[in-house]
């Protein structure tokens, strides 16, 4: 094996070993295995994956981005922390570039309460705490034509009857559920949400991640120039 080879799949196993560290859960596996089809497809890129975002990390980003604007937190210790956390594309100089962030809500104990003849209880609010991070996380991502998130919703409080869907719309700016939102259209970077009654297979959110993740990494190609993501 060569130096450059050995060092690919070097780095290829460090990420994967940080995702497995910090996720229990089916998303952990489907972003392995995203990881791995993106590495056999761009063996020369270095991905970075961090489980969570400081706020004063995104806003020292978001200072130097737009100097004229003021921008804000309280404490040091405050994070966003996807389910899935923060897949990134790191150039030269170790800067980092969101290539996938995922989530995953889980929402609603209303049939299981019915089949024990109890009574309903009212909808939960992890529909509110997903608004907070979407909020923060596109005012991350305001300077690239690109938001590469996903989130994965299931439960009985997501089912095609449940009104609460469309507080999941109105998080995705009044687009469409179950479809991919990558490119901005014009002001509006969406996002993309998948939410339905049933549980979303492993192999399912391979799929729909992979696809964000392949084609962010051509955008950012395209924006900044490939050779600053690749390994000499």
């Amino acid at each position: 094996m060569s130096d450059s080879d050995l060092l690919r799949k070097t780095r290829k196993n460090t990420v994967i070993n940080q995702i497995s560290k910090y996720q229990e859960k089916e998303i952990k596996r489907a972003l392995v295995n995203v990881v791995e089809k993106i590495q056999k497809e761009f063996p020369k890129i270095r991905l970075n994956f961090k489980p969570t975002s400081k706020l004063s990390f995104i806003v020292k980003h978001l200072r130097k981005l737009f100097p004229d604007i003021d921008f804000h937190y309280k404490f040091d210790s405050s994070f966003i922390s996807p389910d899935g956390g923060f897949l990134n594309l790191e150039d030269s100089e170790g800067n980092l570039y969101p290539v996938l962030i995922s989530e995953v809500k889980n929402q609603g104990t209303n049939d299981k309460r019915q089949k024990e003849g109890l009574c309903k209880q009212s909808k939960g609010n992890a529909i509110e705490r997903l608004g907070k991070n979407v909020i923060g996380l596109r005012a991350y991502l305001l300077n690239e034509g690109i938001f590469p998130f996903v989130c994965f919703g299931y439960g009985c409080d997501f089912a095609e009857d449940s009104s609460i869907l469309d507080r999941v719309i109105t998080i995705g700016m009044f687009g469409e559920l179950n479809k991919t939102y990558l490119v901005n259209q014009g002001l509006f970077n969406r996002g993309s949400f998948y939410f339905r009654d049933s549980k979303w297979s492993v192999e399912e959110m391979t799929e729909i991640m992979y696809d964000i993740c392949k084609r962010s990494i051509h955008y950012y190609f395209a924006k900044y120039g490939e050779d600053i993501f690749l390994e000499k």
